[in-house]
C-alpha cells in the first residue's frame, strides 16, 4: 500500500471519526491477505470493531458524566450480610425493570449497611445498559437549584434534570434545610414524578421527614410523591462499616502483640567453645 493512499485512509478515518478502523485497518487487512478473506468479510471486521469499541466507550462515558463518588459493582456486595428485604428485593431491582416503568426506590435504613453500594451498583449497571443516570447527594443539589434561581439557567437545569432516566439522590436526611429550600427541593422532584425512576437512600424513617423538610404539610406531600409505586426497601441492620472497624482494631491488635513478642530480649546461649584438632 502506498504511502499516499494510507495518508488518505487516516485522513477521512479522522474525519469521519473512526479511530478503531484508523488503528486496526492494516493489520486486519494483512490478516485478512493471509487467511484470504473476501473484502466483504475484512470490511464487516473492522466495522464490527469500530462498533463494539465505540459501545464501550460510550459506557465509560456516562459512568464518567454520572459523577459517581466511586465505583460500586453489584458483584462486590456481600449479600450474605445484607438486611434481609434488600436481599429480597435486589434479584428485582438488578434487572432495572424499575427504569422502563419509572418507578422510584427508597433505600432507607442506618448508616453503614450498604445503601450507597446498592444505589451506585444499580446505576453503574444502568449506565452499561445504556440508560442516562445522574448520582448526587440532597445538599448539592438545593444548592444547584438555588444557584440556578439567581441565574437565567434554571429552566435549563429543570430540562436536563427531567431527562435523565435514572436519577440518584444521595444523603436524604442527613442535615435539615429551611421551607424555601424544601418547596424548591419538591417542585424539582415533582417533574419526574411517574415518569422517570429516582433512587432516594436515606437514614430517617418517614415519620421523621418532618425533621428536614420541617412543614409537616409538605413532608406528606414529598413522600406521597417519592413513594407512589415505589420499591420501599428496609435497610435496618447492622453496619459494613462498624465490622470492618472491630476487624481492623483485631488485626491492628494482633500485630502490636506479635512485635512486642519479637522485640523481647530472649537470652541466646552460645556452645561451650572446643578447640579445634589442628589447634
Amino acid at each position: 500500500m502506498s504511502q499516499s493512499l494510507k495518508e488518505q485512509i487516516i485522513h477521512y478515518s479522522k474525519l469521519l471519526r473512526l479511530p478503531s478502523f484508523r488503528r486496526e485497518y492494516l493489520e486486519k487487512a494483512q490478516q485478512a491477505a493471509q487467511e484470504n478473506k473476501s473484502y466483504e468479510a475484512y470490511l464487516l471486521e473492522l466495522m464490527q470493531l469500530e462498533w463494539i469499541n465505540r459501545t464501550d466507550s460510550r459506557k465509560k462515558q456516562r459512568i464518567r458524566r454520572a459523577g459517581f463518588p466511586y465505583k460500586k459493582y453489584l458483584h462486590d456486595l456481600k449479600r450474605e450480610e445484607l438486611p434481609k428485604d434488600a436481599l429480597k428485593k435486589l434479584s428485582q431491582l438488578e434487572r432495572l425493570d424499575f427504569i422502563d416503568s419509572g418507578q422510584n426506590v427508597v433505600l432507607a435504613g442506618n448508616p453503614g449497611t450498604g445503601k450507597t453500594h446498592i444505589a451506585i451498583a444499580l446505576g453503574i449497571k444502568a449506565c452499561m445498559e445504556d440508560y442516562k443516570v445522574l448520582f448526587t447527594t440532597l445538599p448539592r443539589l438545593i444548592t444547584q437549584i438555588k444557584e440556578s434561581r439567581s441565574s437565567n439557567w434554571r429552566r435549563q437545569l429543570e430540562s436536563k434534570f427531567e431527562k435523565y432516566d435514572l436519577v440518584i439522590c444521595d444523603e436524604f436526611g442527613y442535615i435539615s434545610f429551611d421551607k424555601e429550600a424544601a418547596e424548591l427541593l419538591f417542585t424539582h422532584l415533582s417533574l419526574r414524578a411517574g415518569r422517570k425512576s429516582t433512587i432516594i437512600t436515606t437514614n430517617l424513617s418517614f415519620d421523621r421527614w418532618s425533621e428536614i423538610f420541617g412543614d409537616p404539610v409538605l413532608t406528606a406531600a414529598m413522600v406521597d410523591r417519592l413513594t407512589h409505586k415505589a420499591f420501599l426497601v428496609n435497610m435496618k441492620g447492622n453496619s459494613f462499616r462498624v465490622k470492618e472497624t472491630k476487624k481492623w482494631i483485631l488485626t491492628q491488635q494482633v500485630l502490636a502483640t506479635a512485635n512486642e513478642i519479637e522485640e523481647e530480649d530472649v537470652p541466646i546461649e552460645l556452645p561451650d567453645y572446643r578447640p579445634l584438632p589442628f589447634e
